[in-house]
């Protein structure tokens, strides 16, 4: 190995440790370009960077980087939820109803969507369960829909993210229909 490769690896690590810092002590989700910025490198050296703790992270540690909308943010593994509960003295987070389960299924995998459209799939109305999952800052009004009355559209919050352990949408297991459902069916039910 050459003495300008031991540099490289020594830089990159520097670097990826000041990605960490900054994740670290960023009240939110940040940019690619912000994190970039302010460590006056290129976006994508940042996003080699993240993807190694991405890899270092997902070995065991207690800690996870989360992505939504271009976004990066350092949370805790989903895993270890009940121990930083407790340890902090935390009420674990509220059961759904399974209404609310079946409209925010439905949002995630949706949305956009409007709450007509949520109603049409579920088959009843929807507003009560809208307005509680928008008070738990699970689901957002993400713009409104061309047409008449311009409906709100509705998408998932960072906050649904973390609350099911996902760092993306992409993290959604495949929806798939039961085998004896059809879409019909599943529009009468």
């Amino acid at each position: 190995m050459s003495d300008q490769t031991c540099n490289l690896s020594v830089e990159n690590n520097k670097l990826v440790g000041a990605v960490e810092a900054l994740l670290f002590v960023s009240s939110g989700a940040v940019q690619l370009t912000q994190i970039a910025e302010a460590l006056n490198v290129k976006p994508q050296q940042i996003e080699q960077a993240i993807n190694e703790l991405e890899e270092r992270y997902s070995k065991g540690h207690g800690l996870r980087i989360q992505t939504y909308k271009n976004r990066y943010q350092l949370t805790t593994a989903p895993e270890f939820a009940v121990f930083i509960e407790s340890f902090l003295g935390l009420e674990a987070m509220a059961k759904l109803s399974r209404a609310a389960l079946e409209t925010i299924a439905i949002v995630a995998y949706q949305q956009p969507i409007t709450r007509p459209g949520i109603d049409s799939i579920r088959g009843v109305n929807s507003d009560g369960v809208m307005r509680s999952l928008l008070n738990k800052g699970l689901i957002q009004e993400t713009g409104r829909a061309e047409g008449p009355g311009r409906p709100i559209l509705y998408g998932v919050t960072e906050e649904f993210l973390q609350q099911f352990g996902l760092n993306s949408l992409e993290e959604l297991p495949p929806f798939q229909l039961d085998e004896d459902q059809s879409d019909e069916q599943l529009l009468k039910d």
